[in-house]
């Protein structure tokens, strides 16, 4: 079974976290805090890593999101010049899809940390033995692609915990001290984010977006390309919708193609029309209320998380006073 140690202990300060939540992920990948930011295309950029490394969590490039292999390395030099803390690469340090044996046997010989990101307990525990160093167990809350069992990270993750003995990071619904805190409890070393960190002051999207998820209820998403057996959680707006009824009408791919092309999706954070096309969001916009600074908001995060188990969490299970 996969054990996580808290540490909670500290005051807070303006210039200093008020706790320190260690976990065998903050060990094994060195980082402060087991709050990590997702692999989002079009926005995970070196300004929002670096901010995220340098706040103490884990921060992560997308490789898609760059026009070349150039490119990439270029964001990856430039997001070396804003932190000296660790950062990963979505794909090429974490994978997600087919069991990554070949990124295996090519990383891990270079030292590098491969995370895997998973649906079900049954891909968890074979990316597990071909020797990745961390599973990501993604619930039916998260945005982008929650797999077709329909399973919530609530049934997920301790069954991942009880049956991996690597590190296991909680995705999926996410975004406060209370899901980090829940996600502890549950087994899970860490937990990753990608709407809240979509809707930060360093988020490289456009404000028009970010306030649009600010709005937003957690029942404003859609599960498009379900009869496909592809599915993916997006934004409700006009364009989600209407895949929705066409495919569930019998429409081919090919005739929604220019529905979901990824160019209208990169124009929605670009020009920050949210109703323009088709845009990656998960249930907890419905927990999301302001748009702060990435560092403010992973102080308030672990500050608040440390808050819950040392006095919340140590009330319910203090003694009875039996006197009398």
């Amino acid at each position: 079974m996969s054990e996580s140690t808290i540490a909670a202990s500290g005051a807070t300060t303006e210039s200093q976290p008020a706790s320190v939540l260690r976990t065998r992920f903050t060990e094994t990948f060195g980082i402060e805090h087991p709050i990590i930011q997702g692999g989002m295309q079009w926005v995970g950029r070196a300004e929002l890593v670096a901010a995220v490394a340098n706040a103490g969590g884990l921060g992560f490039l997308t490789m898609l999101t760059q026009p070349t292999p150039e490119a990439l390395v270029k964001e990856i030099a430039r997001t070396r010049d804003l932190t000296d803390k660790p950062f990963g690469v979505n794909f090429i340090v974490e994978t997600a899809g087919n069991v990554p044996s070949e990124h295996v046997e090519v990383f891990k010989p270079a030292g590098v940390r491969i995370i895997h990101k998973c649906t079900s307990v049954r891909h968890a525990l074979k990316a597990e033995r071909i020797g990745v160093d961390a599973v990501s167990i993604d619930g039916f809350e998260c945005a982008g692609h929650p797999g077709e069992d329909d399973v919530t990270g609530l049934i997920l993750i301790p069954l991942t915990a009880q049956k991996v003995g690597i590190p296991v990071i909680a995705s999926g619904g996410f975004a406060d001290a209370r899901g980090l805190v829940a996600a502890l409890a549950l087994g899970a070393d860490a937990v990753n984010m990608g709407t809240r960190f979509l809707c930060t002051v360093e988020s490289p999207i456009h404000h028009r977006v970010k306030e649009r998820i600010v709005a937003a209820t957690e029942r404003e998403t859609e599960l498009i390309f379900r009869p496909l057996r592809n599915t993916s959680r997006v934004a409700s707006n006009a364009v989600s919708r209407e895949v929705v009824q066409r495919l569930d009408q019998g429409a081919a791919f090919d005739e929604i193609r220019h529905l979901v092309a990824g160019a209208r999706g990169r124009e929605v954070y670009e020009q920050g029309d949210p109703e323009s096309g088709i845009w990656s969001v998960g249930q907890s916009q419905g927990l999301i209320d302001d748009i702060p600074a990435v560092d403010d908001l992973v102080r308030r995060i672990v500050a608040e998380a440390t808050s819950i188990i040392s006095e919340r969490l140590a009330a319910v299970v203090s003694p009875r006073n039996h006197s009398g």
